[in-house]
C-alpha cells in the first residue's frame, strides 16, 4: 500500500472525471492496524506527493520485523481460497498475505509502492523455495491490473474506491475477490480517524455489486471484542462465470 497525485483518486484511469474531494485523497495503505497512514501521509497524497508517501512508507517498512501474519479476511475464509491459479496481493506491503496464498500452491505477484516493501518480500520468498512470488514496485491507480488478468485478487486495508471497477475487471471469469478494510463504525479504535478514508455501512457491496458475495462480516459494535472485527469489513465476491 501507497498513492499518487490528486488525479489518481478518481477513476484511476486518467479519464478526466471530475470526483468529490473525498473520493479524490483515498490513502492507499490502508492496511495493517499498525501501518494506517498519519495525518502527513495523507497530506502528500492530497497534493500530489507520490516520491514523499514512497519514502515515508519506506522509512515504515524498513523497521519492519518481518511480513505479517496473513489477513482476517483469509483466515476467516480460508476454506474458498483456491490451490490452484493466480492471484493478486494488490498494495501487498511486506507480503505476508502474498506469501500465504503462494504456500497454498497460487502463483502470485504481490504489487506495492514501497521499494523496501517489495525488496523484503522477494527476500522472504526467496528463503521458500517451493512457492511462486513475482513482487513488484508498481504504481497501482497508474497502473492497476489488467482486465481477465487473475484468477484471486485480495485487497487488505486499501481503499481507491475509483480503482474497485478496474479491480473487479481484472478477475477472470469465476475469480474471488477478498477484500477487507475500515469501516466508519471504529468499534475497535483502530484505522484513519477521518471518516471519508473508511467505509460506509455495506459500502464494500456497492463498491462490487457487479459480482456475486460468497462471504461478507461487517459486524461493527455487535462484534466480539477479541476477534477484533469491530471495525471492518470483509468480503469475499466471484466474478460470474
Amino acid at each position: 500500500m501507497a498513492s499518487r497525485r490528486p488525479a489518481r483518486r478518481g477513476s484511476g484511469s486518467g479519464s478526466g472525471t471530475a470526483r468529490p474531494e473525498a473520493e479524490r485523497i483515498e490513502p492507499e495503505r490502508l492496511r495493517q492496524r499498525d501501518q494506517t497512514p498519519p495525518s502527513h501521509q495523507v497530506a502528500d497524497i492530497a497534493t500530489g506527493d507520490l516520491d514523499g508517501l514512497r519514502r515515508r512508507w519506506d522509512e515504515r517498512y524498513r523497521g519492519r520485523a518481518a511480513a505479517p501474519e496473513p489477513a482476517a479476511v483469509l483466515r476467516h475464509f480460508a476454506h474458498l481460497v483456491p490451490t490452484t491459479g493466480s492471484a493478486l496481493d494488490l498494495a501487498c506491503g511486506l507480503g505476508g498475505n502474498a506469501l500465504w496464498l503462494a504456500e497454498r500452491g497460487l502463483e502470485v505477484c504481490a504489487w506495492d509502492l514501497s521499494a523496501v516493501a517489495i525488496e523484503r518480500l522477494r527476500a522472504a520468498a526467496a528463503e521458500r523455495p517451493r512457492i511462486a512470488v513475482a513482487a513488484e514496485v508498481r504504481d497501482l491507480i497508474a497502473h492497476p491490473p489488467a482486465p481477465h488478468s487473475f484468477d484471486l485478487i485480495c485487497v487488505v486495508r486499501f481503499l481507491d474506491r475509483g480503482l474497485a471497477p478496474k479491480i473487479a475487471a481484472a478477475l477472470r471469469p469465476g475469480g474471488l475477490l477478498f477484500y477487507e478494510t475500515f469501516t466508519r463504525e471504529e468499534a475497535g479504535g483502530d484505522g484513519p480517524s477521518d471518516p471519508a478514508f473508511r467505509l460506509a455501512p455495506n459500502e464494500l457491496l456497492e463498491l462490487f455489486g457487479g459480482l456475486v458475495v460468497r462471504g461478507y462480516r461487517e459486524e461493527g459494535r455487535l462484534a466480539v471484542p477479541a476477534s477484533a472485527l469491530g471495525n471492518l469489513a470483509l468480503m469475499v465476491a466471484e466474478k460470474a462465470l
